[in-house]
């Protein structure tokens, strides 16, 4: 894979935030409380998580684990909290105001694209509207969570012996039983959620999927 720089990373996270801006606007009330892709998380709160780590910077994001006493998923849960208005439109408001922030946590940048990427499934799958994202830049977020153990957000496990390759780009990954389907169906099954039985397939999906709650 070619090497991806830091400027084709930002502009690519700043593109999804205007597209995903873009089918928000238009939603109906009751689709805000639609439950999401993400486990106990509706469309409203996924926004909400997305202004906060837009905003958070890598000292925030340690002062911030600090006061959950190092427990993400409670530091999540405070981010909500925190950037969730009573009113949606008004928390896409925020998120417009923070659509061009290049602030980030300290992990590599590539977790931008994955939650770019992911966190915008997580509200369209189940909304029904269709994401466009540019194949290469989605397997460079998914060659990250390959790489990464599933305890800080990646999908290494749940990859582990299975032979990925993505049918849009030139990615290529592991050994064992195949698993075929686009970039994006990739990254999304690597991280846990759930795919559709026309995004993936191959041998290699018996092994896949049953480990997404590894």
């Amino acid at each position: 894979m070619a090497r991806t720089s830091r400027a084709e990373i930002w502009n690519a996270v700043h593109d999804e935030r205007r597209a995903l801006i873009d089918d928000l606007a238009v939603l109906e009330t009751d689709q805000w409380h639609k439950a999401s892709s993400c486990p106990g998380w509706d469309v409203h709160d996924v926004l909400a998580h997305l202004v906060d780590t837009a905003r958070t910077t890598r000292l925030g994001f340690v002062r911030q684990l600090v006061a959950a006493r190092f427990d993400f998923d409670r530091a999540n849960a405070a981010g909500i909290e925190r950037e969730k208005s009573p009113r949606p439109e008004h928390t896409l408001d925020a998120f417009r105001a923070v659509r061009s922030h290049t602030a980030t946590p300290p992990a590599a940048l590539a977790t931008r694209l994955v939650e770019a990427f992911v966190h915008g499934e997580d509200i369209r799958r189940p909304l029904t509207i269709r994401g466009n994202y540019p194949p290469e830049l989605v397997a460079h977020a998914l060659a990250h969570q390959v790489r990464t153990s599933v305890k800080i957000g990646g999908g290494k496990e749940i990859a582990q012996g299975c032979h990925l390759v993505a049918s849009d780009t030139g990615f290529d990954h592991g050994d064992g039983p195949e698993v075929r389907g686009p970039a994006i169906a990739l990254l999304l099954a690597v991280s846990g959620r759930p795919v559709r039985t026309d995004d993936i397939a191959g041998p290699g999906v018996l092994h896949l999927l049953p480990r997404q709650g590894t």
